[in-house]
């Protein structure tokens, strides 16, 4: 299989003694982080034994065919199977023509597949009583400000379930020509509502952001420092990040690229509003995360936190239509908080999409079998959007379908327009 990898004992054991050497010299309490960090050093490694119901040889052959699609360029998929990694494998260059090639150590955005961290991080902290989660977000974020003071209506779940009662992507168009986020949601209040907060649905980006505030305020630190120390230094997640120069900083990382393989330039736009858009990692983190959100690590995040996140809270409507190639199997689309979930020929998936300009991501799992798929890549593309189904397919010996449509004509394909996508996101295929 192409590029493959398998993380060695010797790489554990430089790993393990760094925490060890580190231990001693640091708080209590990070002494303990280090130890929970260490003691899943071992799912960070790729175990063939735990290979039951994919066909490893069969999607690995499809995703080559996949990243030679004349609008991919470079992708990164990982596989979980009863809660170990099972796949990691890289495919096509970190930008069209140079000659380097993706890895799983290659960092790529997440986009809003970082709205699960957000939820992540709040429930969190309403586990230790320091957030409410049926208060309303006013407690919270003084400066978020909604139509007829909605704040003061409009619950910190709601924030974290898009029921603001905002129109869809409000004042996304405004963070992409570079103005400030904070100074947008103090201006929230001056749109018309489209209802009343916690009675509908529609996906945000800036408001979204106002979780970050939460976490901030309550930390005594910034969003990224408190990710850091809370979530993926636990997890072990040594590649992530939510920054654009965590992205850049990374000693292998994927350019953007519009759909015709041009590179495009980078923006900060999403990285103002690290909840809704900033985090970038390597597909091994991106696998490391799932498992977490599988329940692999009751030590980071307990079953209760997990039922709270996952659970379906508000139909979306609007993803029957978007899902609609899928319609075979794919039914009863809810969201949660920052996560979506599906009924899937029968049986409860999780998952979220993303999609920044020049990057996409997709996540799916299956928490009862503790198996799933996480995908980055990093063009403008939807073309890899349905290899999570095949994933899935073969977890629950389904007949195969070509949900790839790698048997269809290999002309490129715009991203799809869509909730997950932010306005620069949803226009910028070439």
């Amino acid at each position: 299989m192409e590029r493959q990898h398998i993380i060695g004992l010797g790489a554990f054991a430089v790993l393990a003694g760094a925490i060890a050497l580190a231990a001693p010299h640091g708080s209590p309490e990070k002494r303990a982080q280090n130890a929970v960090a260490a003691a899943h050093l071992k799912l960070a490694s790729l175990s063939i034994s735990a290979r039951h119901d994919v066909d490893y040889a069969v999607l690995d052959q499809r995703l080559k065919a996949m990243a030679a699609r004349p609008s991919m360029v470079g992708l990164a998929v990982g596989v979980i199977e009863n809660g170990r990694i099972t796949f990691l494998s890289g495919y096509g260059e970190t930008a069209h023509g140079s000659g380097e090639a993706v890895t799983p150590e290659t960092v790529f955005r997440w986009a809003s597949c970082s709205k699960g961290v957000a939820s992540t991080m709040v429930a969190k902290l309403a586990e230790t009583g320091l957030v409410d989660l049926n208060a309303p977000v006013a407690n919270y974020v003084p400066a978020l400000k909604l139509p007829n003071a909605g704040e003061y209506k409009a619950t910190v779940t709601d924030l974290l379930s898009h029921r603001l009662g905002l129109y869809r992507n409000a004042y996304d168009n405004k963070l992409e020509e570079g103005q400030s986020p904070f100074v947008l949601r103090s201006q929230l209040g001056q749109l018309n509502a489209v209802c009343a907060p916690g009675t509908c649905w529609d996906y945000q980006n800036v408001a979204y952001d106002a979780s970050s505030e939460i976490v901030a305020r309550l930390t005594g630190v910034s969003y990224p420092q408190a990710v850091r120390q809370t979530l993926f230094d636990p997890i072990g997640m040594r590649s992530a990040s939510v920054t654009r120069a965590g992205l850049e900083g990374s000693p292998s990382w994927a350019r953007p690229h519009s759909v015709g393989r041009r590179v495009l330039p980078g923006s900060d736009a999403y990285y103002k509003v690290p909840a809704a858009g900033g985090i970038n990692s390597n597909i091994k983190d991106f696998a490391l995360w799932m498992i977490a959100q599988t329940g692999g690590m009751p030590d980071v995040l307990s079953p209760r936190l997990l039922e709270t996140i996952h659970a379906p809270l508000v139909k979306t409507p609007s993803e029957v239509g978007r899902m609609r190639k899928f319609a075979e199997r794919v039914h009863s689309p809810y969201y949660g908080l920052g996560w979506r979930s599906y009924d899937y020929a029968g049986h409860r998936v999780i998952g979220h999409r993303g999609g920044v300009n020049g990057y996409r991501s997709l996540i799916l799992f299956d928490p009862a079998l503790k198996s799933g798929v996480v995908a980055l890549w990093n063009s403008n593309t939807s073309q890899p959007g349905g290899l999570e189904f095949e994933v899935m397919d073969m977890l629950y010996h389904l007949p195969f379908r070509d949900w790839m449509e790698l048997s269809k004509s290999g002309a490129p394909k715009r991203a799809d327009e869509g909730d997950d996508l932010p306005a620069a996101a949803q226009g910028s295929a070439s």
